[in-house]
């Protein structure tokens, strides 16, 4: 009892100087939670949405996937006979069935043709108005679609784009584009993802999406009272040939759910991983604060130790001040992060996902999980502090205040520091070595994890050097106030590292990922620039595969001397070693792509992989399957007859561009695949015609005007959204990492506050010497600029020397080149001293307050 009475009494006495480490515990426990219930929230919707739109007994078309269509070869949905759904009807226990058609691989644009679909990765799906949506749909304004020239669209997407009744819309699929005008808006009944959803009727659906109206892609199947859902599915199956899809509702219900969660988790433990550092970097912010709060107590905790207090009762008390802060913090930091959780569906709204907080998920275990987080997290970084407070001696109370230096353990952490660096680096050393990528990223983990660690082991040790160096380029030009603020940084070399580790942390990644991201495009870039030879690139950023009729309009150019196609489909492949590997990528394109893409080959001229009933493979494959120059691999094409193809060139597995692809002919795919069934391309390349590229970029995009669903790039205009791609994922992963620097930021106000209450003597004793109130702020912002600096030193070293190691385990994978991205690393620098003034604002103007008398009289 005595025990906790002196924590609670030492806690509250120093309330003010607990509070920024509170908000720390506080931040990263909200992140955690807020993590959970927004992923969790998700769920929730997902889950309530595909149990209200699944049917009782769902009957799908042949390669349907589990969640529903899968676009085939030819652009359009899986389609099965109309004839099914009399048989399906037919089927013992069922009650009504219907058929439906949709399709996701659509681009719906409006009358200027500006796209429709959502803007934050949701779909958009175009299909009949049928019983089964009008279940989760209700007819808001207008009337349901009753002709060809009549659409009917969901309310969220209509008040995106401002669409009235009557406005124009073009739905643009494999078959071609049709036209028809809103004839009504439908609200959702239950939460609406995002996704944008747009109706026509049923025979309008057919010829739109798949163009013959005697197929459907769907039969929805009500079950009769009395029949459980499973036994209309086993009766549905005895009904029907084998190749159908059958299932459940709640099978249906649980693979999307599986899908969406695949998606979910990795979000989830991306997120919590960003938490995860925001906690590390707590940690030091926790140590120091317990660590300077003990050393202020020294004479204090001897008198207790010489009146009786037993070295166990005073390391429990330093506990017990850690378990309120982090009881505290915790507490506070659940209810921020349901907050948190509301804001993100807030924004997500902006995005497009519209999130209801009617679905708000708090499962019980997630404010378990944020106080054991918090407060497991805060004891153990007090941990070290409370064994130094219970070391501390009865004699302690006969002498000024300020823990004694332990000599002997700092040259035992001094040289374990330097062991683990050493150890660390020697794990980069061989990660850079490695003949394979996947043996090197265990060498780099060991590497990146046992650096990290040493840095900060061995942070003291750096303080005394990296201060003085970084004092004599910053600090001297401040005269004797820049040289005071330069030994208050290095008084206690060991309160500086574990202050700087805690920005290091996070600025290490942010160099590494600055790094690896500049690295690929530059990497990519280079590639483009030695292997592609074509001017133009057409393709859909939707990923909808383009038409004959797109193709001949990009052939209509003026301007160009080609344009090649490129096509992309599935086989079994039967090799000269016995083995048949199913399912395997081949690449279809025009005898022309070997020069629009100068692939490099290890043996043979890739020019002869496209004669007749020849191939390519990759260097790997080859040497895996025993394959050279003139051997023959059967290929039994999908949707048509096997082909036996001569291996013509073997092409090197370290490219970047189309890595991994085997090529043959479109004349060579064509003599196996039905004309119905070849597949549409992926992608087509264009070359202008030399000098007129200016001319036929121009013509190239008024040709395919009338398709806004394909995106006409050249090369310059490749490399910037290949740039751009890659800059959105760093700058998310930025947004990320600033929760950690957020809590390195107050690490350093921290220290800076309690070092200005240590030192409160010494700064009356200056100020009653001459010291004025402007040259006291000016030292204590110095001594945090090179506190900051000298955290954003190490982590930006060693973050540019994990980036570099992992350029090197890319090179394996053909990103040969490592740029190292200047700008951004001179720009984080310099921010770390904008970052070292703001914290220092505060403790510099509580400093520059202080009563001199007052502070010449305090013990």
């Amino acid at each position: 009892m005595t025990v906790m009475k002196t924590s609670m009494r030492n806690f509250f006495a120093h309330k003010g100087r607990m509070a920024l480490s509170a908000v720390a515990v506080l931040l990263s426990v909200a992140f955690v939670c807020g993590t959970l219930v927004f992923t969790d929230t998700m769920n929730t919707t997902f889950d309530k949405l595909f149990a209200a739109t699944s049917s009782d007994v769902q009957v799908s078309a042949k390669g349907a996937s589990d969640t529903g269509e899968t676009q085939a070869d030819n652009g359009k949905p899986p389609v099965m006979p109309a004839s099914v759904l009399g048989e399906v009807r037919k089927a013992e226990g069922v009650k009504s069935a219907e058929g439906t058609v949709f399709s996701t691989s659509v681009t719906v644009v409006d009358a200027d043709k500006d796209s429709l679909s959502p803007s934050g990765g949701a779909p958009t799906i175009v299909g009949n108005w049928n019983a089964n949506e009008a279940r989760t749909m209700k007819i808001s304004s207008g009337n349901a679609p009753r002709g060809p020239d009549q659409i009917m669209v969901d309310a969220d997407t209509a008040d995106k784009h401002h669409l009235k009744l009557g406005d124009e819309i073009g739905v643009i699929t494999a078959v071609g584009t049709h036209r028809a005008k809103v004839s009504g808006f439908a609200e959702f009944e239950v939460t609406n993802p995002g996704a944008a959803i747009f109706y026509l009727d049923t025979k309008t659906a057919q010829k739109a999406l798949v163009g013959d109206t005697g197929v459907y892609t769907n039969v929805n199947v009500t079950a009769a009272s009395g029949f459980s859902d499973a036994q209309v599915k086993k009766n549905v199956t005895a009904a029907l040939d084998s190749g159908y899809q059958i299932q459940t509702a709640k099978e249906v219900a649980d693979a999307n759910a599986e899908d969406v969660g695949e998606f979910m988790g990795v979000m989830k433990y991306a997120m919590l991983g960003f938490a995860g550092i925001a906690f590390l970097v707590g940690i030091f912010l926790i140590i120091n604060t317990f660590s300077m709060l003990v050393a202020q107590r020294t004479r204090e905790i001897g008198l207790m130790r010489a009146v009786g207090s037993s070295r166990r009762q005073v390391n429990r008390s330093v506990l017990a001040e850690a378990l309120l802060l982090g009881v505290f913090g915790s507490v506070l930091g659940v209810g921020a992060g349901v907050g948190l959780a509301i804001g993100l569906m807030k924004l997500m709204g902006a995005t497009g996902m519209n999130l209801s907080t009617d679905d708000l998920t708090v499962a019980w275990t997630t404010p378990v999980v944020g106080l054991l987080l918090g407060v497991v997290v805060t004891v153990l970084a007090a941990y070290l502090p409370a064994r130094r407070a219970g070391k501390v001696s009865p004699m302690a109370a006969l002498r000024d205040s300020g823990a004694p230096v332990d000599a002997k353990a700092g040259v035992i952490r001094a040289l374990l520091g330097l062991v683990l660096t050493g150890a660390g680096g020697y794990g980069l050393y061989l990660a850079s070595q490695a003949d394979k990528a996947s043996e090197g990223s265990m060498w780099l983990g060991g590497g990146v994890v046992l650096s990290l660690i040493g840095f900060v082991v061995i942070g003291p040790l750096l303080a005394s050097g990296v201060v003085r160096v970084l004092s004599a380029v910053v600090l001297r030009i401040f005269g004797p106030v820049g040289r005071m603020a330069e030994r208050n940084a290095l008084r206690n070399p060991r309160r500086t590292g574990a202050t700087g580790a805690a920005l290091m942390i996070g600025l290490a990644l942010v160099a590494c990922l600055s790094v690896v991201g500049s690295s690929m495009v530059a990497s990519a870039t280079d590639q483009l620039d030695k292997t592609v030879g074509t001017d133009f690139i057409i393709q859909s950023d939707g990923g909808q595969l383009i038409t004959p009729q797109a193709v001949q309009a990009a052939r209509s150019a003026e301007g160009l001397k080609g344009v090649t196609e490129y096509k992309w489909t599935e086989a079994d492949f039967t090799t000269p070693d016995g083995k048949t590997l199913k399912e395997t990528a081949i690449t279809a394109a025009d005898p022309s792509y070997a020069t629009d893409l100068n692939t490099e080959t290890v043996a043979g001229n890739l020019k002869d992989a496209y004669r007749p009933d020849s191939m390519s493979v990759h260097e790997e494959f080859a040497k895996a399957h025993g394959i050279s120059l003139g051997s023959k691999i059967s290929v039994a094409f999908k949707d048509g007859s096997t082909a036996r193809l001569t291996v013509r060139a073997i092409t090197s597995s370290e490219v970047v561009i189309d890595q991994g692809a085997m090529y043959t002919s479109i004349d060579t795919m064509a003599k196996y695949v039905p004309t119905d069934k070849m597949p549409l391309d992926t992608l087509l390349f264009a070359s202008a015609k030399d000098g007129q590229e200016t001319a036929a970029y121009k013509s190239l995009k008024t040709a395919l005007d009338d398709y806004p669903q394909y995106t006409v790039r050249d090369q310059t205009d490749y490399k910037e959204a290949l740039k751009d791609q890659i800059g959105q994922l760093l700058n998310m992963i930025y947004g990320l990492l600033a929760l950690a620097i957020i809590v390195a930021i107050l690490g350093v106000v921290n220290t800076l506050a309690l070092s200005v209450v240590e030192r409160t003597r010494e700064i009356g004793l200056m100020r009653a010497i001459g010291l004025s109130r402007r040259q006291l702020r000016r030292m204590i912002r110095l001594e945090s600029v090179v506190i900051a600096l000298f955290g954003a030193l190490l982590g930006l070293g060693l973050g540019m020397g994990w980036g570099a190691t992992a350029q090197q385990l890319l090179a394996l994978e053909g990103m040969k080149v490592l740029e190292i991205p200047w700008p951004t690393i001179t720009g984080v620098f310099l921010g770390s001293a904008f970052v070292g003034l703001f914290a220092a604002l505060v403790p510099a103007f509580r400093a520059g307050r202080m009563n001199v008398l007052n502070a010449i009289a305090t013990e």
